[in-house]
């Protein structure tokens, strides 16, 4: 059987549409970040029905937790459409099957939203649905840079990786950190324990992403596949950490207030957006790195084989 064979347009059209997704997925961890921070994940009782309509009054805490449900159904259907898109269009079976992945992961997660209003939100699933969004951004954002025309064309392994600890294995433990940090940042927002950790695991994130970012602005400035990812992450982490102070101090100020006030909302909601920024960004540059990177095993290999012996 002849592989198929994409034209240009369907490639474009194609990736354009996973960075819209992208997009929708980062707008609707907003959106739950919102329901979180304004303590309305009981303001509707019901699901998948909202007060027994598909479009209760969008008054208080049901605007935060109706309007949440809207974004995740479109979120949903737009990933049936790229799940089916990328089968239909894409030679590759890791890609392919990666869209499949998506798909049931957001309808897991649908699944774990309506748990947790039925269960009167459970801390244990509230964590696993929040931390199962950051793996459904993750998810998009590889999809969007896998159809990219760069990294279907461009050249495989430009550069050499760095000996000892490699930016291959380095970019991997700073994604794996920061996705294990955003964990410990769900169970203090859900479940209200674990400031220690969390704010140790701040510490240790901070220390590998600057590590990763010093080491491609210093051996890896020519290869903007790598220094643009790295400098934007570095961005996001100082803007992250900035936040995470934010987010203590506002949280200090306002513990008598009987209701969350906007301050709060904004720098928490911020807080949680930006964490997924930072993974995202940390997971691309993990990605690239990998695909622009020849393994130092394999340098290895090739300069330990006698002259002769390739004659």
């Amino acid at each position: 059987m002849q592989p198929r064979v994409e034209l240009p347009t369907q490639n474009r059209a194609l990736h354009g549409f996973a960075v819209f997704m992208v997009g929708c997925t980062f707008l609707l961890i907003i959106a739950g970040a919102l329901v979180t921070g304004n303590e309305a994940g009981l303001a509707v009782p019901d699901w998948p029905l909202s007060y027994g309509s598909l479009m209760p009054p969008m008054i208080g805490g049901i605007f935060y937790e109706h309007g949440h449900r809207m974004v995740a159904s479109f979120v949903g259907l737009m990933t049936i459409v790229l799940a089916i898109w990328v089968w239909k269009r894409d030679d590759r079976p890791f890609v392919r099957r990666l869209g499949w992945i998506a798909l049931a992961v957001v309808v897991t997660q649908g699944i774990l939203g309506g748990i947790t209003v039925l269960f009167f939100l459970p801390a244990p699933i509230s964590v696993l649905h929040a931390c199962l969004a950051q793996a459904f951004l993750c998810i998009v954002g590889s999809l969007a840079l896998l159809t990219s025309h760069n990294w279907r064309h461009g050249p495989r392994h430009a550069a050499n990786d760095l000996k000892g600890v490699s930016m291959r294995r380095l970019s991997v433990c700073a994604t794996a950190c920061v996705y294990g940090q955003l964990i410990l940042g769900a169970a203090l927002r859900h479940a209200k324990a674990g400031l220690f950790w969390h704010v140790l695991g701040a510490f240790v994130v901070a220390l590998l992403v600057t590590w990763t970012v010093a080491r491609v602005y210093k051996y890896y400035a020519h290869l903007s596949s790598l220094f643009r990812p790295a400098i934007v992450l570095g961005i996001l982490m100082a803007a992250q950490l900035s936040l995470g102070v934010g987010s203590y101090l506002v949280r200090l100020a306002s513990r008598e207030d009987v209701q969350p006030g906007v301050a709060m909302v904004a720098v928490t909601t911020a807080h949680v957006a930006t964490g997924a920024a930072v993974l995202v960004a940390c997971l691309l540059l993990t990605l690239q790195c990998r695909r622009w990177l020849a393994p130092a095993e394999t340098q290895l290999q090739l300069t330990s084989v006698p002259q002769g012996a390739t004659s």
